[in-house]
């Protein structure tokens, strides 16, 4: 009985001493990562005073670290601050080579399009059962918008539902704006968006709070090229216009 007193208390002191040891390496880990922290945002500051710098991190290789001046950005750093890349950082593996920047960016859309509320959208839903939802940043005058907007029934009977988040690629203010501001203030948003797909006129209305510019500027931020632009739950961007099918397919539903 004494010796199993004895195992116990000496597995419990090495135990305690393996927990000690890992704390200890963790610390310093944490130290020497926020002095690279501090060194490369010295060195941008110096090279470009007021910059706003959003993060730092380590990346999978060694002795580089994303620097993130925006949600879009692909900034890569040497530990000293005195070098960097701009490009996408790859993964490669047996028959295998993964973009670890998308794999980055693709969960920065994802929480940014799931921030939205769904009053500041226009929502399709799908028929019976949702099996996915996709975000489409929509210009009501660029003919793809349309065209993915003629096919919205047969999207929703797959299982589809559609958020619709503005986009007027001419810019806020033009005329673009105002037709999509105004679907987005109409009593049935449905209804409007529908017509100005159809390239049909609805009343001018753009109403005071409406959500367009703050997302036509999440677009922007989230790196929009064009429309439409479709952002998967997963935050997989898509620029332009798929088939249902070939959605479905995208989305893992077939």
């Amino acid at each position: 009985m004494n010796m199993i007193k004895i195992k116990s208390r000496l597995i419990s002191c090495v135990s305690i001493a393996a927990l000690s040891v890992t704390y200890s390496v963790g610390v310093v880990a944490d130290e020497a990562l926020e002095k690279v922290k501090a060194t490369i945002g010295a060195a941008w500051q110096a090279a470009k005073p007021g910059i706003v710098i959003n993060g730092i991190e380590k990346t999978e290789m060694p002795g580089i670290y994303k620097v993130s001046v925006g949600p879009s950005s692909n900034i890569y750093s040497t530990a000293d601050g005195a070098n960097f890349i701009v490009g996408d950082l790859f993964r490669v593996q047996p028959n295998k080579i993964t973009n670890v920047s998308e794999e980055a960016r693709n969960g920065d859309r994802a929480k940014a399009v799931a921030s939205v509320a769904d009053k500041d959208m226009i929502i399709f839903p799908a028929k019976g059962e949702r099996k996915a939802r996709m975000y489409v940043f929509t210009d009501v005058d660029c003919y793809y918008c349309q065209k993915l907007h003629h096919n919205m029934a047969k999207m929703n009977e797959l299982g589809i539902e559609v958020a619709y988040l503005g986009y007027p690629r001419a810019g806020i203010g033009s005329g673009s704006y105002k037709k999509v501001a105004s679907a987005w203030c109409a009593d049935d948003k449905q209804a409007a968006m529908t017509k100005l797909k159809n390239r049909e006129e609805i009343p001018e209305n753009v109403c005071a709070g409406n959500p367009i510019d703050a997302q036509y500027n999440l677009g922007r931020e989230i790196g929009l090229s064009g429309t439409p632009a479709l952002v998967l739950e997963d935050g997989e961007l898509i620029s332009g216009f798929l088939e249902p099918e070939a959605l479905a397919g995208r989305l893992g539903l077939k």
